[in-house]
């Protein structure tokens, strides 16, 4: 095999390694190939994983990987290999639990260090090119790794089979179910690492995870947990992690306050932060919400639009020309020059944009520590906004990352879905149709789904979180719009996850596909990231096609999965609040029947859908005969009108005939 190489990514679609084509390190994307130049030439790989919109991902390129002469050192001394993490989830969570094991926070970029087989040894996460920030220097550190792969067999041996047994360890399969006991002391235990002033979890940085957030709701009306949750989006509204000027939501916030972001922006927060929200203002009714809610749709429509546009891309950048957070921040003076001196004093006044700033000097639009505005200032700050967009519009965006991943773009169909009906938006709803049939009908693989789409070209198999989140997609459209088509279609990924994803010893599932490329382990987690884990989505979409369906089957499967990662749950309350809020609405959601036809029915299922979704499943059904066989509601008898049930557990409801009796039955049969 010839020795010589060179940068081998510019026919990548990932425009996070297209990012790197033109480094003078001879990067190789993952795959048989490159590994097989490891063992030819005998040299450990240097595996780096990162996204396109990552800011320190960007240092570390700029830093290290464009300069020639650290170049050389890697080129020298290992094959290394570029993954971009959002394209192969699988491959970074592998190697970001052996950085865990080797007891280092992680984070991105993701800088490993592997055996020719692909066996990890070291790693860690950013690294300078020179020693600073108490981080030793990067060529170092790749001539100290480099070295001792080829003196310290004792070592490297003893971390790499140290790893492979941490990674190989099949986790403790539970026998015994969590109970409405365990629940309310998890909901009481994530209250009590809530920020009881800023909200979110105590100290920086603070991420909007939304999965905590959704199971902090779920401890009912009046409930601590449920103010902080309240709390935490009040301040998430108020801070600079929002686009005050262009809607949307950073990822994440540096300090306690929720002020200072990195600046990129992902898919998946602000599809997962549109659901709070509209949970949020059907509670409330602030307006602090609800516009949050429309600027951010807003946003998306006008920036992100992808596949055609009908899907949604991935993420904006942190950076522009070559500064993190440059298109996003103001001076007064830009203020002035775009909205005249009274204007711009106001924005100024409202918006903490000061001559000293905020933030290094510049200063990112918020509003912590101010109450919401008056109906008529803000309906004055709308009319001001679409020319503060325009302004910023002439500056150099922020790159995009326009590749479609079907998990991402499930849970944002998910998201219009619910929220159209909270907001009293169809257009919301006709975004989510088109979303789904794009990614239903180009990212298919038979009877499963590609992962990433990009240019007409699909990475697959995809990963079990695909399947999830688009069966959680087909779902809520089908309770949305009493639509068959989605039902079926999501019987058929649940078969297909339940066939090629499945982990007959875990109890849950993996994330890749039976058939799918070999790793040195298959990756299974039951942790969620900032994503709701695989197995949380399946634990809700098994128990809401139990209701839906009435197969036995959903039902045994459901029990299984939740029963089996019961002690993953109670020795990680945070890290599994997706199975947790599938556990809550097992235990206390309600399926609300719709039988019949015209007006009266029609406004009984309005009345349905308008219930807060994490805790209710609509089924809606012409006649009885129409409902599914075994169905208790089938035995009402003859009905004469539309009529509504309410069933929680092995009981239902009387018929219910107006809107008011059955918001009042959802009461009584919850307690």
């Amino acid at each position: 095999m010839s020795t010589v190489l060179q940068n081998n990514l510019a026919h990548e679609t990932s425009p996070y390694l297209i990012q790197h084509a033109g480094n003078p390190v001879h990067w190789q994307p993952w795959g048989e190939e490159a590994l097989a130049l490891a063992r030819a030439q005998n040299k450990p790989i240097l595996l780096s994983v990162g996204y396109a919109a990552c800011h320190w991902c960007h240092v570390m390129a700029h830093e290290s990987f464009e300069n020639p002469d650290i170049a050389a050192v890697m080129n020298e001394l290992f094959i290394n290999i570029k993954v971009d993490r959002e394209e192969r989830p699988d491959i970074d969570q592998i190697y970001m639990t052996a950085l865990h094991a080797l007891g280092e926070q992680g984070g991105w970029p993701l800088t490993m260090f592997l055996t020719p087989g692909g066996e990890p040894f070291w790693g860690g996460t950013y690294y300078p090119p020179e020693p600073r920030y108490g981080r030793p220097g990067f060529i170092d550190v790749l001539r100290a790794i480099a070295k001792a792969y080829h003196t310290d067999f004792e070592r490297v041996g003893r971390n790499r089979q140290a790893l492979l047994d941490v990674l190989s360890r099949i986790p403790q399969r539970g026998d015994k179910a969590f109970g409405a006991d365990g629940l309310a002391q998890a909901i009481a235990a994530l209250a009590g690492i809530t920020d009881p002033v800023n909200g979110g979890t105590k100290g920086a940085p603070k991420f909007p995870n939304a999965s905590y957030l959704e199971l902090l709701w779920r401890g009912g009306p009046g409930s601590e947990a449920r103010r902080l949750m309240l709390l935490s989006l009040e301040r998430i509204c108020q801070g600079g992690i929002r686009d005050h000027v262009g809607g949307g939501f950073a990822r994440y916030s540096v300090d306690e306050y929720w002020l200072a972001p990195h600046f990129e922006k992902m898919l998946y927060d602000n599809a997962q932060l549109l659901e709070l929200l509209a949970l949020a203002w059907q509670e409330t009714r602030r307006e602090l919400f609800r516009q949050a809610a429309v600027e951010l749709v807003e946003w998306l429509q006008r920036e992100m639009m992808a596949g055609d546009g009908r899907a949604f891309a991935a993420s904006l950048d942190a950076d522009s020309e070559g500064h993190e957070g440059r298109f996003y921040v103001w001076k007064p003076h830009e203020l002035v020059e775009t909205l005249g001196i009274d204007d711009a004093e106001f924005v100024a006044h409202e918006y903490d944009i000061s001559d000293a700033g905020n933030w290094e000097g510049q200063s990112i639009p918020n509003r912590l520590g101010k109450s919401d505005l008056s109906p008529a200032l803000e309906i004055g700050w709308q009319d001001l906004r679409p020319r503060l967009i325009e302004k910023r519009a002439g500056r150099v965006p922020p790159a995009r990352d326009d590749k479609v991943l079907a998990d991402w773009n499930g849970l944002a169909i998910s998201a219009f879905t619910r929220a159209a009906a909270i907001f009293a938006r169809p257009d919301w709803l006709d975004l989510a149709r088109a979303a789904f049939h794009f990614v239903a009908e180009s990212m298919a693989d038979g009877d499963r789904l590609g992962h990433s789409w990009r240019q007409d070209r699909l990475l697959k198999p995809g990963l079990a979180s695909d399947l999830a989140a688009m069966i959680k997609a087909a779902l809520a459209l089908h309770e949305a719009e009493a639509d068959d088509a989605y039902l079926t279609r999501a019987v058929a990924w649940a078969e297909a996850i339940e066939r090629d994803y499945a982990d007959a010893e875990g109890g849950g599932y993996f994330l890749s596909a039976s058939d799918a490329s070999a790793l040195i382990t298959r990756p299974r987690t039951s942790l969620d990231d900032a994503v709701p884990n695989a197995n949380g989505m399946m634990a809700d979409n098994l128990v809401r096609l139990t209701a839906l369906t009435g197969e036995e089957r959903w039902l045994k499967r459901g029990d299984e999965v939740l029963t089996a990662l019961s002690p993953a749950m109670a020795g990680n309350v945070f890290g599994h609040a997706s199975l947790l809020n599938a556990l809550d609405l097992k235990l206390h959601g309600v399926e609300i029947v719709v039988i019949g036809g015209g007006e009266s029915a029609e406004r009984l299922y309005r009345a349905a859908l308008n219930q807060p979704f994490p805790t209710r499943i609509v089924l809606r059904a012409d006649s009885l005969e129409a409902l599914p066989s075994g169905h208790a509601v089938r035995q009402a008898g003859e009905l004469g009108e539309a009529a509504a049930f309410v069933c929680s557990g092995q009981r239902c409801s009387l018929p219910v005939r107006d809107e008011t009796a059955l918001a009042e039955t959802i009461r009584a049969m919850r307690g």
